[in-house]
């Protein structure tokens, strides 16, 4: 809910005279919507129905193949000058507001108390591990839930991962291009051996090999797509592949699910083989649109918003998602709210005015920290880059 150029990090081409696909657009889009739908409702099911995280990673693999055919180091530093002014900001709100709140990160027995273990504030600045947070801070009946920091770090871990695979794509792409079947299924086979148990690896080390493993197939793929190895499958040997593997994790997930049921993100190797057949499938499929097809236009703007700001939006949505809580509050002092009946209308409808009100608060983040990829990425500073001057140049040239 990471990203760099793809997801989060979308370029922004306005201007340049290159032409996006706006079929990996319009994934990317999808992507994120169901990433904060999730968060905000917790619904298992929609780990089945659109693999989101699987799909960003793929989308960053494919960006990250085209442009290393540049040297490796000046691609790796393009890709963390993108990253890093968008976390260093977040971190820099995120600590402030949980340090005003009383988090002694020296004296947190989650972190490590000490002095010695002050080193891991250093995550905030570049995430090789785990960001340290409170797991409570605060109280239950306080403005937020006292889970709200926690919250507002969990999607942290993704740009952790973003970080490992850049690092080791130059490594990774070499190693496609010389055994591109192996390398491809190399990440479902690692998460094989983490599941079943062969491999323990402890603590956030374990973690983060983990979620390097889960979603290491998907970001191959997207170098299979970049370097047209996909479009040389037969469609019928892609979609069977996608199918088994797909029906595997599903196997797996049906004897292994974790307190919430069917979700995959508690089921590493049902997540892995989920989340790389559905992304074959959609990479095979990919119809490389210069525009969305008529029916989708209307939605033209609002793909290319969620584009050029998606680390804002991954970022801040779980913060922002929080904050709509105590806002809908508020409403409970309403006149027309006192009786019994109209309060439990509210609370009957609770989750869908969080749904309602974090936008809004989506969109002011956008406008106030959004402006933050810009400057990373090298261009001007803009507020609001839903393509809309771009059409009307286009039309006036017409």
């Amino acid at each position: 809910m990471t990203q760099a150029e793809a997801t989060p990090v979308a370029p922004d081409r306005a201007g340049t005279g290159a032409v996006r696909d706006r079929y990996l657009d319009l994934l990317r889009s999808l992507a994120l919507l169901r990433v904060v739908v999730y968060h905000l409702f917790g619904w298992p099911w929609l780990t089945v129905l659109f693999p989101s995280m699987g799909v960003m990673f793929a989308l960053a693999g494919s960006l990250m193949a085209r442009s290393l055919n540049r040297p490796a180091g000046s691609v790796i530093r393009s890709r963390l000058r993108r990253l890093l002014p968008p976390l260093w900001l977040f971190g820099a709100v995120l600590l402030t507001m949980m340090l005003t709140a009383g988090w002694n990160p020296l004296d947190d027995p989650d972190v490590g108390a000490g002095w010695t273990h002050w080193w891991t504030l250093l995550d905030y600045v570049l995430p090789i591990g785990a960001p340290p947070y409170p797991e409570h801070l605060g109280s239950a009946s306080g403005l937020l839930d006292d889970t709200w920091a926690e919250q507002a770090a969990g999607p942290l871990w993704y740009l952790r991962a973003y970080l490992w695979f850049v690092l080791l794509s130059p490594l990774l792409l070499r190693a496609f291009r010389r055994w591109p079947l192996p390398t491809t299924l190399a990440p479902l086979a690692l998460t094989a051996v983490l599941a079943t148990g062969l491999l323990q690896i402890p603590g956030e080390t374990g973690n983060a090999v983990t979620d390097f493993a889960v979603y290491g197939g998907c970001w191959i793929l997207g170098f299979a797509h970049q370097e047209g190895v996909l479009a040389r499958v037969p469609r019928y040997a892609a979609v069977s592949l996608s199918c088994l593997v797909m029906a595997a994790g599903l196997w797996w997930a049906s004897g292994h699910q974790g307190p919430d049921g069917w979700d995959l993100n508690d089921i590493p190797l049902a997540q892995a083989c989920w989340s790389f057949g559905a992304v074959l499938i959609l990479l095979q499929y990919s119809p490389s649109w210069r525009e969305l097809p008529t029916g989708l236009r209307r939605w033209d703007r609002w793909i290319t918003l969620s584009n050029n700001r998606a680390v804002t939006i991954y970022l801040w949505h779980n913060l922002l998602i929080m904050a709509t809580v105590p806002i809908i509050d508020e409403a409970y002092n309403l006149p027309f709210l006192a009786s019994d009946r109209a309060a439990g209308l509210l609370d009957s409808t609770y989750g869908f005015w969080m749904f309602v009100v974090v936008w809004p608060l989506i969109a002011v983040a956008v406008v106030a920290f959004g402006w933050v990829e810009d400057v990373a990425a090298g261009r001007r500073a803009r507020l609001w880059p839903n393509g809309a001057g771009r059409g009307r140049s286009r039309r006036r040239g017409s």
